[in-house]
Parts: C-alpha cells; structure tokens; sequence
C-alpha cells in the first residue's frame, strides 16, 4: 500500500539549542535559507506524500503562518516584478495538503503521535521527527516507504551510532535482509552500557502501520513518565518484527548546535548562488585560526 500520509511531531521546547528557541521555534531555524522544517515537509512531498499533519504547540503557530500564503507579501512582489521571489514563496503554500494539530501538553513522542489516530483514519503513514532533517539525493522517507511496500511491516530509518553514544538514542535487536535492509526485533530506549543491542538506532523516519495506535493506548508511561513512541515500536518489533532501513541521506540533528551549524555550512557550500565565494570564504577564513 502506498503511504499517503506523514506526521511531523513539532512541539517540544528545543531546550537544546536555547537561547535562539526561546521566542523561535526551532523547527523554524534557517538552513542557509529555509526553515528547517521545510526541508523535512519538502522530503515527504518528493517521496509522493500528499497529506501532511504537523503536531505543533502554544508559540509555533508560526510554523502555520509559514505554510500559508501571505497575499500582503505576494502582492508586494508582483508589484515590483521579483517574479522568481515570488514564485518561491507561492510554491511553499502548494507543497501539499498541510495541516496543524496542537498537542495540547508535553506528552513525549508518543503521545504527539496519538493525537494523529484520526488524520491517519486507519492507513500505514510515515513519521518524520520534526528535529531532524535528512538530506541526500533520494528522499529518506521514501526509502522506507519502498520497504513498508515490499515487506509490508512497520520500518524504522536507522544508522549505526557510535557505542559510546548510543546510549542518548535507542538500541536495535537486527538481522540482515539485504544491502542496508534489516529486520528489527527488538529495541530500547536510551539503553545502558549491558543493554545495548547493536550500534544501529531509529534515527528520525519511521513508517508505521495503524495498529500503533492501539498499543500507544495500552503501553504506560515510559521514561520521563512519558508515553515514548519507542516503547510502542518495541512491542511491534517483538510481535510481528520491523523493517530497518538504512537511509542514504545525511541526518542533521536540529537540536545540536554543532549539527545545526554543519547543515549550513554544508547546504551554503552547494548553494548555486553563492557556494563558490563561500568555500573560498572558508579557506582564507580557516588559515587565521
């Protein structure tokens, strides 16, 4: 079945990066040019997503503004013929069926993911973390939703972690299916040192099937005594088993600095207005230091 439908969890306080998510949201923050929420909507509408719900919270509502049209903005720009502006910003407000939901508390992932039962209306449906972008040349999702298709099992986008971190993500039980497939039975949550699986974590895409809801429903609370989307994810890979699919994208944590910084420098090095100044840029800028 082919997945139609994607949720993008966006309400969380991005204390990680504070002080510049105090009065921004971080999903909000520009990757050279564009938010970085953008980037994640525009990975699922490439991957043929058409129906995308953003779980969002009190203070992001401009996150909302930003997908819709701004006619005062648009205007301005036709009178003044910066057709190509113009068309950049019309573009955003087309990109597909864009709808918000507020989360109402800081429930954890797993709650947020709750509040998407009927938008997904019984339908396997993909979820991309709203703190991670990944970009490449084939869209992450897409990857996954290839192996939703050809396994017909819930898929989780992992990557190897090194050990001595993967205690800040989730451990994965795996067994190879093929190049950069795997199958996913077991997992947990911010393992400790004797807990750890494998070096493999779910990082940021996973597509589920709808019975995740009734598991969400009946899992308690987990770490942070919140309802934790990995707990759920567990019970499905003990049951039935889960696809890993390891995407061929690079992954950008927004609530790094470190990575947020490397998302620009990375993007402003390929942009084709600019890219070349700038990579001389850094190499006269990097023999002062």
């Amino acid at each position: 079945m082919r997945i139609r439908k994607a949720v993008i969890p966006a309400a969380g306080l991005g204390t990680r990066i504070l002080p510049a998510s105090k009065a921004v949201p971080k999903e909000m923050l520009p990757i050279v040019d564009k938010p970085a929420i953008q980037y994640i909507v525009e990975e699922a509408v490439d991957a043929g997503i058409t129906d995308i719900l953003i779980i969002t919270n009190r203070g992001k509502a401009v996150i909302e503004d930003h997908f819709d049209h701004s006619v005062e903005l648009e205007n301005a720009l036709r009178e003044k013929e910066r057709f190509s502006e113009l068309e950049t910003i019309e573009k955003i407000a087309k990109l597909a069926n864009v709808m918000f939901l507020r989360q109402g508390e800081t429930g954890g992932l797993g709650h947020a993911v709750l509040k998407a039962k009927t938008f997904v209306d019984n339908e396997p449906f993909a979820v991309l973390y709203g703190d991670d972008v990944i970009i490449g040349d084939t869209p992450a999702i897409g990857e996954l939703a290839q192996a939703y298709e050809k396994y017909g099992l819930g898929v989780a986008g992992v990557q190897p972690v090194p050990i001595e971190e993967i205690g800040k993500y989730c451990s994965l039980e795996v067994e190879p299916i093929a190049d950069r497939i795997m199958k996913v039975t077991d997992m947990i949550e911010k393992p400790s040192p004797y807990q750890v699986m494998s070096e493999y974590a779910i990082l940021g895409r996973v597509i589920l099937p709808p019975e995740i809801f009734d598991i969400l429903n009946n899992i308690p609370k987990g770490a942070n005594n919140e309802l934790q989307l990995t707990d759920a994810m567990r019970v499905l890979a003990r049951s039935k088993g889960m696809t890993g699919v390891q995407f061929s994208g690079k992954r950008y944590d927004m609530g790094n600095k470190l990575s947020y910084m490397q998302a620009n420098v990375e993007m402003g090095l390929k942009n084709p207005s600019f890219g070349s100044q700038f990579r001389q840029y850094l190499k006269e800028l990097t023999q002062k230091f």
